[in-house]
């Protein structure tokens, strides 16, 4: 069967699946969805809903389907598992997800599926090893959200204390999807301009290191403000995943901080984490290469090792 490269098979009906599924159909990015998820008739309601508003949209063929769908899809979301609780770590996640996730990997790859695994659920480092290592494909085949979001909140809060458009920052949060992540100062840039010779220009904050702690800090307790709030997020991640999803089908080529599984780094031989990649219809076309400065190459390394750490403690 040919595969279609603007089909899309999204596993988990709750609120980041419906969310990004919702995304899709509005940029038209995709030309088909399936909507899988083990309650048939919660996936149905989501369908429906979205199609409540096709006359005013893009058309996209959606519908609520089993596993079958993955068979000519050109990529497969994972969005599954379950919640992370209020005050509750995405790495505590991880002894429920695991089986979750792996279950679902054999699930779409038994289905005869040939595409590109987008995996989403957290701990999603980690379920990026995993589903590596369940599917049997090639690396360049998986991808993780990884710090794609994490990366949106660091450009929204430098653009809302600089007083300037987001969308004329360019910068990276790097490493895990969590506590261990970190901004890479050394790559923001603001209209070009290095953040470093911005911030005399900007004159916005009398201390740029208290900026930069203020900034992480931020970016690593915003999502766990927001589910004790609200109990979870979902419109950000259904952004950031719709903007992977349309780099993929429309071979972009964009350059965005992905989780990949790595083999061999800095003598980690098992572990997965985020670095600016390019995206493109084969999924990863290139890990970038490029040094960091001293301070942030540690923290890169203690962000792996703690990927690498938890993956031995789910068994892998």
């Amino acid at each position: 069967m040919e595969v279609k490269s603007s089909k899309v098979a999204i596993v988990g009906a709750g609120s980041v699946g419906a969310t990004l599924a919702y995304n899709l159909s509005l940029k038209g990015a995709v030309t088909e969805i399936a909507l899988i998820d083990s309650n048939r008739e919660k996936a149905e309601a989501e369908i429906l809903d979205i199609k409540q508003g096709a006359s005013m949209g893009r058309p996209v063929k959606i519908e609520a389907t089993g596993y079958d769908a993955c068979r000519d899809s050109g990529i497969a979301i994972i969005t599954a598992g379950a919640r992370q609780r209020p005050g509750e770590s995405r790495v505590d996640l991880m002894e429920r997800n695991v089986g979750i996730v792996k279950g679902i990997v054999h699930s779409i790859k038994d289905a005869g599926f040939q595409g590109i695994l987008l995996i989403i659920t957290n701990p999603v480092d980690v379920l990026t090893w995993v589903a590596f290592t369940e599917s049997g494909f090639p690396a360049s085949r998986i991808i993780g959200s990884g710090t794609t979001l994490d990366s949106a909140r660091l450009r929204e809060y430098v653009a809302r204390r600089c007083r300037v458009n987001p969308q004329n920052i360019h910068g990276y949060v790097l490493g895990e999807h969590g506590d261990t992540s970190f901004p890479a100062w050394s790559l923001l840039t603001i209209g070009g301009i290095h953040f470093d010779e911005f911030c005399p220009i900007c004159g916005a904050c009398n201390d740029q290191d208290d900026f930069k702690k203020n900034a992480a800090e931020d970016v690593r307790r915003t999502a766990y403000k927001i589910i004790e709030a609200k109990g979870s997020t979902c419109y950000a991640i259904g952004q950031a995943a719709s903007l992977i999803v349309e780099a993929i089908v429309r071979d972009e080529r964009r350059i965005l901080p992905i989780s990949t599984a790595r083999t061999d780094f800095g003598g980690i031989a098992k572990t997965a984490f985020s670095f600016p990649t390019i995206v493109g219809r084969e999924g990863v076309v290139q890990v970038l290469k490029f040094p960091l400065d001293p301070e942030e190459e540690k923290l890169l390394l203690t962000s792996a090792r703690f990927v690498a750490e938890n993956i031995a403690r789910a068994g892998y």
